[in-house]
């Protein structure tokens, strides 16, 4: 841990969290905290967790003097532990709040502290008005979260919570029901990024397809009026469940240029009993048309997917299901993770399969969609993409999230015409080009 910025933040896990990381370090910076280190942690898996504690356990270690803060999913389901540490620990819904980073490690509980939320741990930093699940009908909107000037892309988060009950997932004990930003602020904070040049703007949420629910607004009309602003080149949708892609979202994704052709959906599983399990709302046959129907309006959208592979009760028939769904589904940018059961979860009181077993189909998934992603990236080669270039010049992303490498460098946050070439691992070689496509 270098003794670099005296606030330091650490962001693990989603988008969403690096978005956020941003508000708690304009927080941090505001309240005037000085040798702060605040860890943005996850919870979407049990080693999510783990690599949070470990990392609390050595700034602990190695920065006796500083002031060591947690927040995030992890921080909420786990404020205990994280507290008995020595850790100071920030709610997720006060971790963008400057008063939250106003009081030492050592000065004791926050004035905000609220003994009536349900939560128990001394110390915890919580906001006025703390989350209780009952009365999350009467939370404030969400505030946009926008990521920093250091990145080409913007991430920019609209949305947070869930209100879906899927049994394998803690999200909504960690960020309680769905949430969204006005499509007024979401504007704001993307003109912010427009004006400090970022070109592409990357929407990001716990459930991104929920946008609006708790608004009488949609995620097609958010898209809509970011589209007007003047300088948005390439506007890119996170994660989608595909039970919420509705006429006016699939005609935004294959109809309009400036959305780009990368489809992520929220899959899970491929077998029908495991999706029934899970409280999913799909079925394998619904993805898979969904997906034929994206390709036919489409063809040069590439498919993402996140995929649970030892789910409890999932037999060998059941797995090979899900593993089918690779090639079945197109899926070149998969997130795999093998199951881990989250405490408070009706999953983890079903019959579990074990870690290894998960972790062995886990593993064969990933193959699966290596062999799957290297073919689509080989047939790529010879094609023209516009490749939005990193800040290190020379490395970025075609619009299908194809990673390129430029043999020359390029202006930062630019967006240029390349030829591609042969494939190095998971990376292209590229050329740049004129607009007549010559080198």
């Amino acid at each position: 841990m270098s003794a670099g910025p005296r606030v330091e933040v650490v962001n693990f896990g989603c988008r969403l969290n690096l978005a956020e990381g941003e508000a708690v370090r304009a927080a941090a910076l505001c309240a005037g905290a000085a040798d702060t280190i605040v860890f943005n942690s996850c919870a979407v898996t049990d080693e999510a967790v783990r690599q949070a504690r470990q990392a609390v356990r050595r700034a602990l270690r190695e920065r006796p003097g500083a002031d060591v803060v947690v927040t995030g999913c992890a921080a909420e389901l786990e404020a205990q532990r994280f507290a008995d540490m020595g850790a100071r620990v920030v709610a997720n819904d006060a971790k963008g709040l400057a008063e939250s980073y106003r009081i030492g490690k050592k000065d004791g509980p926050s004035p905000g502290l609220n003994p009536g939320s349900g939560r128990t741990v001394e110390g915890v930093i919580r906001p006025l008005n703390p989350f209780v699940p009952s009365l999350s009908k009467h939370r404030p909107p969400y505030t946009p979260a926008l990521s920093g000037a250091d990145h080409a892309r913007a991430f920019l988060g609209v949305q947070t919570g869930c209100s879906h009950d899927c049994t394998f997932c803690a999200t909504v004990l960690a960020r309680g029901a769905a949430r969204s930003a006005s499509i007024e602020s979401v504007i704001a904070a993307a003109r912010t990024a427009l004006d400090r040049g970022q070109r592409e703007i990357v929407l990001t949420g716990v459930d991104l397809a929920s946008y609006g629910d708790d608004s009488g607004t949609s995620l097609a009309a958010l898209a809509e009026a970011l589209l007007a602003l003047p300088g948005l080149d390439r506007l890119r949708l996170s994660s989608l469940d595909p039970d919420r892609i509705d006429a006016a979202l699939f005609a935004l994704l294959t109809q309009e240029a400036r959305v780009m052709p990368h489809v992520h959906l929220s899959l899970q599983a491929g077998d029908d009993m495991v999706l029934r399990r899970m409280k999913r709302r799909h079925r394998r046959a619904d993805a898979v048309r969904l997906v034929e129907r994206l390709k036919a309006a489409r063809s040069a959208i590439a498919i993402g997917a996140d995929l649970i592979a030892g789910f409890p009760t999932e037999d060998a028939g059941m797995f090979a299901n899900t593993l089918a769904l690779v090639d079945d589904c197109d899926i070149v940018f998969g997130h795999i993770f093998p199951y881990s059961p989250r405490a408070g979860t009706p999953a983890a009181r079903m019959p579990q399969v074990g870690r290894a077993v998960a972790r062995e189909r886990a593993a064969r998934l990933r193959e699966a969609n290596a062999r799957r992603r290297h073919a689509w990236m080989d047939a790529r080669r010879g094609r023209i993409a516009a490749m939005l270039v990193e800040r290190d010049g020379v490395s970025g992303h075609g619009e299908d999230f194809t990673a390129l490498t430029l043999a020359a460098p390029a202006a930062p946050g630019s967006i240029v015409p390349v030829r591609i070439g042969a494939r190095d691992g998971e990376r292209m070689a590229a050329t740049r080009i004129d607009k007549d496509g010559t080198a």
